[in-house]
């Protein structure tokens, strides 16, 4: 009888892992489609929350224009990393408007992001390149989105994704967020981060 809990435990794990394989390709594949956006506030002060969100705002707006006609992440970077200056002055400017002084640095960067959900789509967690904007201290709640494809606007859905995506990250996003998989990835990653 032991023989066989064995084999059915052996079995499971078996599955589990075919199951799980072309799912970890596929968010491996969508780290090298996606840029996020992330932005880091001053402090958690009802202020300098309601600080990052304008800066947010602004930002998105700003940047609007620049990946239309984009072919990929890779020109988004380029374009992104071309426009850093104006960028930031753009998020300079909202926090002069606002009253404030605090300093603001926008720097491309590769981070770890663990998986959060968006309403209709699920980025898993993983290693993304995004748009780092740190305002003041930097040491407040943060906010963070899929800058390209742009996502951050409005009522994004994960079908705004169809185009940018294949159909393996196309199902990744889309997957129902209690997805078992999801938690594989993030230990996976966090395992992963203990040997960079």
């Amino acid at each position: 009888m032991k023989k066989y809990i064995h084999l059915l435990v052996l079995a499971l794990i078996l599955a589990g892992m075919a199951l799980t394989i072309p799912f970890f390709d596929s968010c491996e594949e969508l780290y090298s489609d996606v840029m996020r956006i992330h932005i880091l506030a001053n402090s958690d002060s009802a202020a300098d929350q309601s600080l990052k969100l304008a800066v947010r705002d602004r930002v998105l707006e700003a940047c609007s224009r620049y990946y239309d006609g984009c072919s990929g992440k890779d020109e988004a970077l380029d374009i992104t990393r071309s426009h850093i200056g104006e960028i930031e002055a753009a998020a300079e400017r909202e926090i002069r408007r606002r009253g404030f002084d605090y300093p603001v640095s926008a720097r491309i960067v590769t981070d770890d992001f663990d998986t959060r959900f968006y309403g209709s789509f699920t980025m898993p967690a993983g290693r993304y390149d995004a748009l780092r904007l740190t305002i003041g201290d930097g040491a407040g709640k943060n906010w963070w989105c899929v800058m390209y494809p742009s996502l951050c606007v409005g009522a994004a859905s994960a079908d705004d994704m169809r185009e940018e995506l294949d159909r393996g990250e196309y199902r990744v996003v889309t997957s129902d967020k209690f997805d078992f998989r999801f938690r594989l990835v993030e230990y996976f990653e966090d395992v992963r981060g203990w040997f960079r």
